[in-house]
């Protein structure tokens, strides 16, 4: 009977690896289980034999936190004995080998065992023996999470530490995490976190940790809660000192502007609490011209250039930067709003000088006209013969022999559009009268010689 019952169990062994089937008579799908305070929790067992066939016979126990094994319930096919500290708590209903937990406590907590013995019928004396213990946690789901930060008030910058602390006042293994701005932080230089994560540590404080904080909180039976965001104010600064004008020419550290050109400058600078400024010339033994972060330069007040320097200082943390820079005053023919601008103080000077021009312009246009008539000057050379206006100019007593003639008065009504007259007739005449014209017309004239003119 002993061979045979040995030859049996051969038999199962490999009929099980041909058929590609686990040789374990029993299967726990899950060995950890997070149970929930409050709530019920299932420990799953399959069987993998027909129950009709076998004998069977185990115990369900429980080991605590304290070590101590306390049996729970005692079981075959046909009785099911429990403890009667579990009895309400317990249930167990065979043949199936799963174990029901009822209103789980903190004290449920631990390993619980099962311990199973299954005897075929056809094999007498043959038992298989399986063991199987699965893990219980019980959780108690993680309340809001609250922030602390130590000290309270706004700190500087490289002279203070911060303490962030947060917690819950339900929740149990609870894993904590920091935000800022709503990013995760890492571990890095400056932060140290506690084991649990529930404390940030910050030393010393920087400008880069300025922001909004907040606190994740979570565990295995309850999603991550965010506590409320808290600020953290850093004074810091002045940083990344800067002059800036929207006008003139900028190369480097030195400006360039028009003559006559209103130029003005802006001094910034990142700082919490924002800045004090002051500028000061240079040029004039350090002198302080004005305070605030605008400076407004006239450049006609200038010599051709001037060094300027703007100093800004943060009251809260003692700290100073400054600024240097050079202004030049140059013509730089470009822009129009340039040209306007320096033309606008030329105006006068300019409306001055053309008033005084067209006056005097109007001054000789007057007194050629008195003088020099058109009209009378265009009639005489018109009217005058060719031959006079070839000879030359004469008073009129060089020679009196062509003087001499015979002359006769001819009263021509109207204008008279030719005659002839002599060229001293001409020269004496100034004007054309309109009816009656008086004109001494040469009808004959002594020759070139005076013993000619008495013969005829």
């Amino acid at each position: 009977m002993e061979a045979g019952g040995r030859t049996a169990l051969c038999v199962c062994s490999i009929l099980f690896m041909l058929t590609d089937v686990s040789p374990d008579f029993i299967h726990v799908p899950l060995s950890i289980h997070h149970g929930i305070e409050g709530e019920s929790v299932l420990l799953s067992v399959e069987t993998r034999f027909p129950l009709d066939d076998v004998e069977i016979q185990g115990t369900w126990s429980h080991t605590g936190p304290s070590g101590v094994r306390t049996t729970l319930v005692t079981f075959n096919k046909e009785t099911t004995i429990t403890d009667m500290t579990y009895r309400d708590r317990l249930l167990f209903r065979g043949p199936n080998v799963s174990l029901l937990i009822h209103e789980l406590h903190q004290a449920d907590e631990g390993d619980y065992h099962l311990k199973l013995n299954i005897a075929f019928h056809n094999e007498t004396g043959l038992v298989i023996k399986e063991e199987r213990t699965v893990h219980v946690t019980v959780d108690v789901p993680v309340s809001t999470p609250v922030v602390e930060k130590s000290p309270s008030y706004a700190v500087v910058e490289d002279k203070a530490n911060v303490t962030w602390t947060c917690s819950v006042e339900r929740g149990t293994r609870v894993v904590f995490q920091w935000l800022r701005d709503n990013v995760a932080l890492d571990l890095r230089d400056g932060y140290r976190f506690s084991r649990d994560n529930s404390t940030l540590v910050i030393a010393p404080v920087r400008k880069e940790d300025r922001g909004s904080y907040r606190c994740v909180a979570g565990n295995a039976v309850s999603r991550g809660r965010a506590s409320r965001a808290v600020e953290l104010n850093v004074y810091y600064g002045p940083y990344n000192l800067e002059v800036n004008s929207g006008q003139g020419l900028r190369t480097g550290e030195v400006f360039t502007i028009n003559p006559g050109e209103l130029v003005f400058f802006e001094c910034q600078a990142d700082s919490n609490p924002p800045n004090s400024y002051v500028w000061i010339s240079k040029s004039r033994n350090a002198t302080v011209i004005t305070e605030g972060p605008r400076l407004e330069v006239r450049s006609y007040k200038l010599a051709q250039a001037e060094e300027y320097l703007c100093r800004a200082f943060n009251n809260v943390t003692q700290k100073q930067n400054e600024a240097q820079f050079t202004l030049v005053v140059a013509s730089l023919g470009t822009g129009k709003e340039k040209h306007s601008q320096a033309g606008g103080y030329l105006s006068p000077l300019a409306a001055i000088t053309v008033s005084s021009l067209f006056v005097i312009g109007c001054m000789l246009l007057f007194f050629l006209r008195r003088t020099c008539h058109p009209k009378r000057v265009l009639m005489s050379i018109y009217n005058r013969p060719l031959s006079e206006q070839k000879r030359p100019h004469r008073s009129g007593h060089e020679d009196a022999t062509e003087d001499f003639g015979i002359y006769e008065f001819v009263s021509i009504p109207g204008k008279m559009e030719s005659a002839q007259a002599s060229c001293r007739s001409l020269a004496r005449l100034e004007s054309v009268q309109d009816m009656h014209t008086t004109i001494y017309d040469v009808i004959g004239h002594v020759p070139e010689t005076p013993s000619q003119s008495l013969l005829n």
